[in-house]
């Protein structure tokens, strides 16, 4: 499935991906908060992230989307739904990482707005969570905008890699609670004479006005 923003194009990816995968694994600042800044090997992409990411999208239709400029069809990073194997209720793992010269220009949120809406109206997900490093504010300032409430906060000691005060966070979405801001955005979208947005069709899914 691909998905459009106003900004992005969500495609699957796929083994042409490998050089900009690696390339983005390869920014001491981007991996920061993931392993320390270590980068992610090629065998390792090549062999487990992909294929991976493959099984999740013919088993669940999650996965993990190249996120390409719509008008450049650059590569500027990746986002991703999991479904947790040990998980007995209808949830998915929301992820992202972007290339550094794109953030702060609010393409994580605008992203992770589609797969919110994919998660919810598409695969009947009851909870979207996503989690991070406490001291990674940027991500967490991603998860606030999408509407995510911070749900559980685990202790860690791991000093050496992560720095001092180190743990993660947990943050999530239930479908009861987007019901009710989705419903709430578009009766307002209604009142000031807006049209609503157009049901889904076909295997492309436009999600306009994500921009924050």
């Amino acid at each position: 499935m691909i998905l459009e923003t106003v900004r992005l194009r969500l495609r699957p990816v796929t083994v042409s991906d490998v050089d900009a995968l690696v390339a983005l694994d390869n920014d001491p600042q981007v991996m920061r908060f993931v392993s320390g800044g270590a980068p992610t090997p090629r065998e390792v992409i090549e062999g487990w992230v992909l294929p991976r990411a493959e099984a999740e999208r013919r088993a669940h239709r999650t996965g993990m989307w190249a996120a390409t400029d719509r008008r450049t069809d650059h590569f500027r990073g990746w986002f991703a739904l999991r479904t947790p194997r040990h998980s007995h209720r209808p949830e998915v793992e929301l992820s992202y990482r972007l290339q550094r010269e794109h953030w702060g220009r609010g393409l994580a949120t605008e992203a992770a707005h589609a797969l919110l809406t994919m998660s919810f109206r598409e695969l009947g997900a009851e909870r979207v969570f996503a989690g991070t490093m406490a001291a990674n504010t940027a991500s967490r300032r991603v998860m606030e905008k999408i509407g995510m409430r911070l749900s559980a906060i685990h202790l860690c000691d791991d000093d050496v890699v992560f720095g001092s005060g180190a743990g993660e966070v947990e943050y999530e979405l239930l479908r009861s609670h987007w019901e009710t801001t989705t419903m709430s955005w578009s009766s307002g979208q209604r009142a000031r004479g807006l049209p609503p947005n157009p049901p889904p069709q076909g295997p492309r899914h436009a999600v306009a006005g994500l921009t924050a």
